[in-house]
Protein backbone atom coordinates (compact mmCIF):
# COMPACT_ATOMS: atom_id res chain seq x y z
CA UNK A 1 0.00 0.00 0.00
CA UNK A 2 2.83 2.38 0.65
CA UNK A 3 4.29 1.76 -2.93
CA UNK A 4 1.19 2.52 -4.22
CA UNK A 5 0.62 5.64 -2.44
CA UNK A 6 3.95 6.82 -2.99
CA UNK A 7 3.72 6.20 -6.64
CA UNK A 8 0.34 7.95 -6.70
CA UNK A 9 1.77 10.99 -5.22
CA UNK A 10 4.80 10.91 -7.88
CA UNK A 11 1.73 10.88 -10.92
CA UNK A 12 0.30 13.64 -9.08
CA UNK A 13 3.64 15.56 -8.95
CA UNK A 14 4.04 14.55 -12.93
CA UNK A 15 0.98 15.70 -13.95
CA UNK A 16 0.38 19.00 -11.85
CA UNK A 17 4.05 19.81 -12.73
CA UNK A 18 3.21 19.45 -16.45
CA UNK A 19 0.83 22.07 -16.66
CA UNK A 20 3.23 24.31 -14.76
CA UNK A 21 5.95 23.89 -17.26
CA UNK A 22 5.46 26.76 -19.18
CA UNK A 23 4.17 28.79 -16.25
CA UNK A 24 8.10 30.52 -15.45
CA UNK A 25 8.49 33.77 -15.96
CA UNK A 26 10.24 35.56 -18.98
CA UNK A 27 14.02 36.19 -18.08
CA UNK A 28 13.87 35.97 -14.18
CA UNK A 29 11.90 33.22 -11.91
CA UNK A 30 7.98 34.30 -10.49
CA UNK A 31 6.78 33.44 -7.05
CA UNK A 32 5.58 29.80 -6.75
CA UNK A 33 7.32 29.24 -10.04
CA UNK A 34 7.01 25.35 -10.49
CA UNK A 35 8.21 24.94 -13.86
CA UNK A 36 11.30 26.18 -16.53
CA UNK A 37 11.64 30.02 -16.84
CA UNK A 38 10.06 31.10 -20.64
CA UNK A 39 12.60 30.03 -23.27
CA UNK A 40 14.32 32.47 -25.45
CA UNK A 41 16.67 30.93 -27.05
CA UNK A 42 17.22 27.59 -29.07
CA UNK A 43 18.96 26.27 -26.83
CA UNK A 44 16.37 26.78 -23.91
CA UNK A 45 13.40 25.71 -26.42
CA UNK A 46 15.51 22.41 -27.17
CA UNK A 47 15.89 21.83 -22.82
CA UNK A 48 11.91 22.94 -22.63
CA UNK A 49 10.88 20.26 -25.23
CA UNK A 50 13.08 17.31 -23.91
CA UNK A 51 12.08 18.12 -20.20
CA UNK A 52 8.47 17.49 -21.55
CA UNK A 53 9.36 14.56 -23.10
CA UNK A 54 10.77 13.43 -19.97
CA UNK A 55 8.05 14.01 -18.08
CA UNK A 56 5.67 12.38 -20.65
CA UNK A 57 7.38 9.28 -20.63
CA UNK A 58 8.12 9.19 -16.36
CA UNK A 59 4.24 9.75 -16.15
CA UNK A 60 3.16 6.59 -18.40
CA UNK A 61 6.12 4.67 -16.78
CA UNK A 62 4.62 5.51 -13.68
CA UNK A 63 0.88 4.88 -14.56
CA UNK A 64 2.27 1.43 -15.68
CA UNK A 65 3.55 0.17 -12.48
CA UNK A 66 0.71 2.25 -10.53
CA UNK A 67 -1.53 -0.56 -12.73
CA UNK A 68 0.74 -3.18 -12.46
CA UNK A 69 0.83 -3.17 -8.52
CA UNK A 70 -2.79 -2.78 -8.34
CA UNK A 71 -3.27 -5.84 -10.52
CA UNK A 72 -0.97 -7.55 -8.34
CA UNK A 73 -1.89 -6.59 -5.05
CA UNK A 74 -5.72 -7.81 -6.13
CA UNK A 75 -4.86 -11.17 -8.71
CA UNK A 76 -2.22 -12.56 -6.13
CA UNK A 77 -3.28 -11.70 -2.47
CA UNK A 78 -3.32 -14.48 -0.32
CA UNK A 79 -7.23 -14.59 -0.26
CA UNK A 80 -7.56 -15.32 -3.85
CA UNK A 81 -4.27 -17.68 -4.08
CA UNK A 82 -4.17 -19.27 -0.67
CA UNK A 83 -1.80 -21.77 -2.65
CA UNK A 84 0.90 -19.52 -3.87
CA UNK A 85 2.43 -20.90 -7.97
CA UNK A 86 5.66 -22.45 -7.62
CA UNK A 87 5.99 -20.63 -11.40
CA UNK A 88 9.80 -19.33 -11.35
CA UNK A 89 10.60 -18.08 -14.97
CA UNK A 90 8.70 -16.79 -17.70
CA UNK A 91 10.51 -16.17 -20.75
CA UNK A 92 8.34 -13.89 -22.34
CA UNK A 93 8.20 -11.28 -19.32
CA UNK A 94 12.01 -11.42 -18.64
CA UNK A 95 12.55 -10.58 -22.57
CA UNK A 96 9.86 -8.12 -22.48
CA UNK A 97 11.33 -6.25 -19.20
CA UNK A 98 14.87 -6.26 -20.69
CA UNK A 99 14.02 -4.91 -24.11
CA UNK A 100 11.22 -2.32 -23.42
CA UNK A 101 14.04 -0.44 -21.16
CA UNK A 102 16.25 -0.36 -23.65
CA UNK A 103 13.93 1.10 -26.08
CA UNK A 104 13.39 3.61 -24.11
CA UNK A 105 17.02 4.65 -22.89
CA UNK A 106 17.28 4.52 -26.59
CA UNK A 107 14.60 6.92 -27.30
CA UNK A 108 15.90 9.38 -24.61
CA UNK A 109 19.36 9.56 -25.70
CA UNK A 110 18.89 10.55 -29.60
CA UNK A 111 17.26 13.72 -28.41
CA UNK A 112 19.31 14.16 -25.44
CA UNK A 113 22.69 13.80 -27.95
CA UNK A 114 21.28 16.60 -30.44
CA UNK A 115 20.71 18.52 -27.63
CA UNK A 116 24.83 18.34 -26.32
CA UNK A 117 25.55 18.72 -29.31
CA UNK A 118 23.60 21.88 -30.03
CA UNK A 119 24.81 23.55 -26.87
CA UNK A 120 28.32 22.47 -27.07
CA UNK A 121 28.54 23.25 -31.70
CA UNK A 122 29.28 26.99 -31.13
CA UNK A 123 28.22 28.53 -34.74
CA UNK A 124 29.83 31.37 -35.99
CA UNK A 125 29.26 34.48 -33.79
CA UNK A 126 28.16 38.06 -34.59
CA UNK A 127 29.38 39.07 -30.55
CA UNK A 128 32.44 37.48 -28.16
CA UNK A 129 32.10 38.78 -24.46
CA UNK A 130 35.00 37.45 -21.58
CA UNK A 131 33.69 36.95 -18.59
CA UNK A 132 35.13 36.48 -15.27
CA UNK A 133 34.06 35.36 -11.99
CA UNK A 134 35.51 37.37 -8.82
CA UNK A 135 34.39 36.60 -5.19
CA UNK A 136 31.99 37.95 -5.44
CA UNK A 137 30.86 39.26 -8.84
CA UNK A 138 31.68 39.05 -12.58
CA UNK A 139 34.25 40.83 -14.44
CA UNK A 140 32.89 41.56 -18.61
CA UNK A 141 35.00 42.42 -21.58
CA UNK A 142 34.10 42.93 -24.94
CA UNK A 143 37.50 42.35 -26.55
CA UNK A 144 36.19 42.71 -30.15
CA UNK A 145 35.37 46.51 -29.08
CA UNK A 146 37.37 49.64 -27.87
CA UNK A 147 36.26 52.50 -26.00
CA UNK A 148 37.93 56.07 -26.17
CA UNK A 149 41.46 55.28 -24.80
CA UNK A 150 41.91 52.57 -27.36
CA UNK A 151 41.26 49.86 -24.32
CA UNK A 152 38.97 46.91 -24.55
CA UNK A 153 35.21 48.12 -22.89
CA UNK A 154 35.13 46.49 -19.62
CA UNK A 155 33.68 46.87 -16.95
CA UNK A 156 32.03 44.94 -13.25
CA UNK A 157 28.85 43.75 -12.56
CA UNK A 158 27.75 43.85 -8.78
CA UNK A 159 24.42 43.07 -7.62
CA UNK A 160 22.42 46.05 -6.80
CA UNK A 161 21.85 46.35 -2.43
CA UNK A 162 17.91 46.72 -1.67
CA UNK A 163 18.36 50.39 -1.05
CA UNK A 164 19.72 50.63 -5.02
CA UNK A 165 17.04 48.47 -6.37
CA UNK A 166 14.54 50.42 -8.90
CA UNK A 167 11.10 49.72 -9.35
CA UNK A 168 10.44 46.27 -11.51
CA UNK A 169 13.99 45.30 -10.13
CA UNK A 170 13.95 41.74 -8.89
CA UNK A 171 15.91 41.66 -5.46
CA UNK A 172 19.33 39.96 -5.61
CA UNK A 173 19.39 39.51 -9.36
CA UNK A 174 19.51 43.25 -10.53
CA UNK A 175 23.32 44.61 -11.01
CA UNK A 176 24.24 47.99 -11.50
CA UNK A 177 26.00 47.49 -14.80
CA UNK A 178 24.28 44.95 -16.78
CA UNK A 179 26.24 43.20 -20.32
CA UNK A 180 24.18 44.76 -23.51
CA UNK A 181 23.61 42.27 -26.67
CA UNK A 182 21.55 42.75 -29.91
CA UNK A 183 18.25 40.40 -30.31
CA UNK A 184 19.04 37.81 -32.87
CA UNK A 185 22.62 37.34 -32.80
CA UNK A 186 24.71 34.85 -32.02
CA UNK A 187 26.78 35.88 -28.67
CA UNK A 188 29.77 33.35 -27.42
CA UNK A 189 30.82 33.95 -23.72
CA UNK A 190 34.29 33.05 -23.03
CA UNK A 191 34.52 32.14 -19.40
CA UNK A 192 37.12 31.85 -16.94
CA UNK A 193 37.56 32.92 -12.87
CA UNK A 194 40.01 34.71 -11.49
CA UNK A 195 40.04 32.62 -7.76
CA UNK A 196 37.70 29.79 -7.08
CA UNK A 197 35.32 27.84 -9.40
CA UNK A 198 32.29 30.11 -10.50
CA UNK A 199 29.80 28.80 -13.18
CA UNK A 200 27.90 31.46 -15.49
CA UNK A 201 24.11 30.82 -16.29
CA UNK A 202 21.19 32.31 -17.42
CA UNK A 203 18.10 29.81 -17.15
CA UNK A 204 16.12 31.86 -20.39
CA UNK A 205 19.04 31.42 -23.02
CA UNK A 206 19.71 27.48 -21.59
CA UNK A 207 23.68 28.39 -21.17
CA UNK A 208 25.24 27.06 -18.38
CA UNK A 209 29.12 26.38 -17.83
CA UNK A 210 31.93 26.51 -15.14
CA UNK A 211 34.03 29.41 -14.54
CA UNK A 212 37.39 27.76 -13.76
CA UNK A 213 40.65 29.50 -12.67
CA UNK A 214 43.25 29.35 -15.54
CA UNK A 215 41.07 27.87 -18.27
CA UNK A 216 38.85 29.09 -20.77
CA UNK A 217 35.24 27.64 -21.28
CA UNK A 218 32.86 28.68 -24.17
CA UNK A 219 29.19 28.90 -24.51
CA UNK A 220 26.56 30.69 -26.34
CA UNK A 221 23.49 31.81 -26.89
CA UNK A 222 21.20 33.62 -29.58
CA UNK A 223 18.22 35.88 -27.76
CA UNK A 224 15.03 35.84 -30.11
CA UNK A 225 13.28 37.75 -27.40
CA UNK A 226 14.16 41.91 -26.41
CA UNK A 227 14.39 42.11 -22.23
CA UNK A 228 16.30 41.56 -19.05
CA UNK A 229 17.12 38.30 -18.27
CA UNK A 230 18.63 37.21 -15.14
CA UNK A 231 20.92 34.31 -13.80
CA UNK A 232 22.92 33.57 -10.78
CA UNK A 233 26.71 31.85 -10.26
CA UNK A 234 25.86 27.96 -10.10
CA UNK A 235 28.72 26.94 -8.45
CA UNK A 236 29.05 26.97 -4.75
CA UNK A 237 31.83 29.95 -4.77
CA UNK A 238 32.19 30.57 -0.90
CA UNK A 239 30.30 32.45 1.35
CA UNK A 240 28.64 34.97 -0.97
CA UNK A 241 28.21 32.81 -3.45
CA UNK A 242 24.14 33.65 -3.48
CA UNK A 243 25.18 37.47 -4.57
CA UNK A 244 26.70 37.69 -7.52
CA UNK A 245 23.99 37.84 -10.38
CA UNK A 246 24.12 38.25 -13.66
CA UNK A 247 21.69 40.61 -15.66
CA UNK A 248 21.75 40.80 -19.54
CA UNK A 249 19.57 43.61 -21.65
CA UNK A 250 18.77 42.12 -25.20
CA UNK A 251 17.78 44.81 -27.49
CA UNK A 252 16.89 46.02 -31.04
CA UNK A 253 20.13 45.83 -33.03
CA UNK A 254 19.58 49.54 -33.73
CA UNK A 255 19.49 50.51 -29.93
CA UNK A 256 22.89 47.73 -29.46
CA UNK A 257 24.39 50.09 -32.36
CA UNK A 258 23.62 53.43 -30.17
CA UNK A 259 24.36 51.96 -27.09
CA UNK A 260 27.70 50.85 -28.19
CA UNK A 261 28.91 54.03 -30.29
CA UNK A 262 28.10 56.32 -27.08
CA UNK A 263 29.84 53.54 -24.88
CA UNK A 264 32.83 53.62 -27.11
CA UNK A 265 32.26 58.55 -27.19
CA UNK A 266 30.72 59.15 -23.96
CA UNK A 267 31.89 56.49 -21.69
CA UNK A 268 29.66 53.15 -19.70
CA UNK A 269 27.69 54.85 -17.66
CA UNK A 270 26.29 57.48 -20.04
CA UNK A 271 25.64 54.75 -22.58
CA UNK A 272 23.47 52.97 -19.34
CA UNK A 273 21.54 55.77 -18.24
CA UNK A 274 20.40 56.63 -21.99
CA UNK A 275 19.74 53.31 -23.15
CA UNK A 276 17.46 52.49 -19.87
CA UNK A 277 15.31 55.70 -20.56
CA UNK A 278 15.25 54.31 -24.24
CA UNK A 279 13.96 51.32 -23.38
CA UNK A 280 11.49 52.62 -20.42
CA UNK A 281 9.88 55.14 -22.77
CA UNK A 282 9.70 52.44 -25.43
CA UNK A 283 7.39 50.68 -22.69
CA UNK A 284 5.72 53.34 -21.57
CA UNK A 285 4.10 53.71 -25.10
CA UNK A 286 4.15 50.37 -25.57
CA UNK A 287 1.43 50.59 -22.33
CA UNK A 288 -0.18 53.62 -23.85
CA UNK A 289 -0.50 51.96 -27.30
CA UNK A 290 -2.40 48.71 -25.89
CA UNK A 291 -4.70 50.58 -24.06
CA UNK A 292 -5.89 52.34 -27.00
CA UNK A 293 -6.44 49.47 -28.85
Amino acid sequence: MRVLLASLAVIFIAITGAGAAFAGGLGQPEAWQLGLQQAASPSAEGIATFHTLLLWIITIIAVFVVILLAYVLVKFNEKANPEPSKTTHNTMIEFVWTVVPILILVGIAVPSFRLLYLQRDIPEAGLTIKATGNQWYWSYEYPEHKNASGEAISFDAVMKTDDELKDGEPRLLATDTPIVVPVNTVVKVIVTAADVLHAWTIPSFGAKIDAVPGRLNETWFKAEKTGVFYGQCSELCGKDHAFMPIEVRVVAQADYKKWLDETKTAGLETANKNLIASMSTKKANAKVAKLNN
